[in-house]
């Protein structure tokens, strides 16, 4: 794309907090390596969209839990917000402890936080603006924390007091930062060692690799995406699955990071149609399908793509009958 050579697509598997309970999702993980899977991403979330999902488990109990019982999948946090419900001292400790029990598998996924998961300490929702000010900030903080060092730290929206991680992993983590339009790019781009972002937004892309060149000394990264898939033999009972428990993607990301509860996704979702969201997301047992909405992703210039099979109950069924042929298929597309 646009002149950069393009490093080998890796698949992903999503490992959805929202919808599994924590034992759930560290067999799913095991059995995602097992048919294939490149990389396992984790959501980090403190409620789901919907209450028809059903679930939310601590992210990063689960991450220790997969890093020990996995071998060869690379870990992400998917994404973790570094500064309301967590301190970024905090978040840099986790990272690295998950860093060292991966034997060097994790990447830390970052990014500015949705108002669902944030509020719940009582210290209200900033501006888009503030968040991100504050997110450099903490991006800072962890950096520096990673180094092993001592660390004093006052900025204008930190404090840290004499802070040391101890166990330091020999593999430095790398961080990966959810960026979705201008403003992200400029206050964070030369921040990261790698993008995540969360439609196949070329432009995104193409402007986060000319910041990182402009600088002349940040090596290539990698570009994260995800997509929503609803596989099942039967393309009725997908589309129902999907509508029932991820109609709240149709709202986009600046709607859905402003809204508080589950009860306000139910209420902004009411009049979203099954139809809808069949258009939107590959329902049914059509690989073919899910393969040409994966390409975009590729064709948009991003390196890791990660699968989310909608559907807590469904795990075991996809990842026995659908992830080996499905991944034969996108390795095929991709060359």
């Amino acid at each position: 794309m646009h002149g950069y050579p393009q490093p080998m697509t890796r698949f992903g598997y999503t490992l959805m907090t929202e919808q599994s309970g924590p034992k759930d999702l560290v067999h799913y993980a095991v059995a995602a390596e097992q048919a294939g899977f490149d990389f396992e991403v984790c959501s980090d979330h403190f409620s789901p969209w919907l209450t028809s999902q059903g679930h939310a488990p601590n992210a990063w109990a689960v991450l220790g839990a997969v890093a020990h019982a996995t071998e060869s999948a690379h870990l992400y946090s998917y994404v973790t917000c570094p500064t309301m419900r967590y301190h970024p001292a905090v978040v840099a400790q986790q990272a690295a402890t998950v860093q060292i029990l991966s034997d060097g598998r994790f990447t830390l996924g970052l990014g500015s936080g949705e108002n669902l998961n944030e509020h719940v300490v009582g210290k209200g929702w900033p501006t888009v603006e503030r968040r991100l000010d504050m997110l450099a900030e903490a991006i800072k903080i962890i950096r520096e924390l990673f180094t092993g060092e001592l660390i004093d730290f006052r900025g204008e929206y930190f404090e840290v007091d004499s802070a040391r991680i101890w166990d330091v992993p020999d593999e430095p983590v790398g961080i990966g930062v959810s960026l979705t339009g201008e403003r992200a790019l400029e206050k964070l781009a030369v921040s990261t060692d790698h993008l995540i972002n969360v439609a196949p937004d070329a432009a995104v892309v193409e402007g986060w690799r000319k910041r990182r060149e402009a600088t002349g000394i940040l090596p290539e990264g990698r570009v994260v995406g995800q997509i929503p898939v609803c596989w099942d033999p039967d393309k009725d009972a997908a589309i129902a699955r999907a509508h029932d428990q991820f109609r709240w993607f149709a709202g986009g990301w600046a709607v859905n990071a402003d809204l508080p509860t589950p009860a306000g996704f139910a209420a902004a979702t009411q009049f979203v149609r099954p139809e809808d969201v069949a258009s939107a997301i590959p329902c049914g047992p059509d690989l073919d399908a899910i393969v040409a909405a994966v390409d975009e992703y590729r064709q948009a210039g991003f390196t890791d793509i990660a699968l989310i099979q909608i559907g807590g109950d469904s795990q075991d069924q996809f990842l026995a009958e659908a992830a080996t042929p499905l991944l034969a298929a996108l390795r095929e597309s991709a060359g």
